[in-house]
């Protein structure tokens, strides 16, 4: 997050931007390597390319995240990793009008995890997470390329 000291206005226009044209996302990755499956948290911000300087205002802000120019004329700032995601919707969460619930189900995950492997997770708990992860889904915009609920519990080992 850098050395910057955040005010608390400023984590209130992240917030709303966030809650109008952003997401946050929980996905299960199925790594090619030996280490296997990950969860990877995203928080991504939304802008016409025309308009980017809010969010390269939010990246310089919050000292993390990449920018990147789709093909559909929209610029997204997506900021990736556990530690990260946790330390800034913990800090947007008193902000949070409208994505209030998915805040607190990518929270709640978080804290599942707790840092720990897949591997060291128990099976009642990839269970919790495979329900939180639907529930947060439904919550969201739909995409037709997401998993069913039948592929993320054969992904975690049901």
């Amino acid at each position: 997050m850098g050395r910057q000291i955040v005010k608390s206005t400023n984590w209130a226009y992240i917030a709303g931007f966030l809650d109008g044209d952003g997401s946050i996302m929980v996905q299960i990755k199925n790594r090619l390597s030996k280490s296997g499956l990950r969860i990877m948290f995203t928080i991504c911000f939304y802008q016409d390319s025309r308009h980017k300087e809010p969010l390269e205002w939010i990246q310089s802000i919050l000292g993390i995240g990449y920018l990147s120019d789709r093909k559909d004329n929209i610029t997204e700032l997506r900021i990736n990793g556990y530690n990260q995601v946790e330390r800034i919707l913990k800090k947007l969460q008193p902000f949070i009008k409208f994505k209030a619930k998915q805040v607190k189900i990518v929270l709640r995950i978080l804290s599942l995890i707790s840092g720990r492997r897949i591997t060291q997770i128990t099976k009642s708990e990839r269970l919790k997470i495979v329900q939180l992860i639907i529930k947060l889904r439904n919550e969201n915009y739909y995409s037709s390329q997401r998993d069913d609920e039948n592929k993320l519990k054969r992904l975690l080992d049901f």
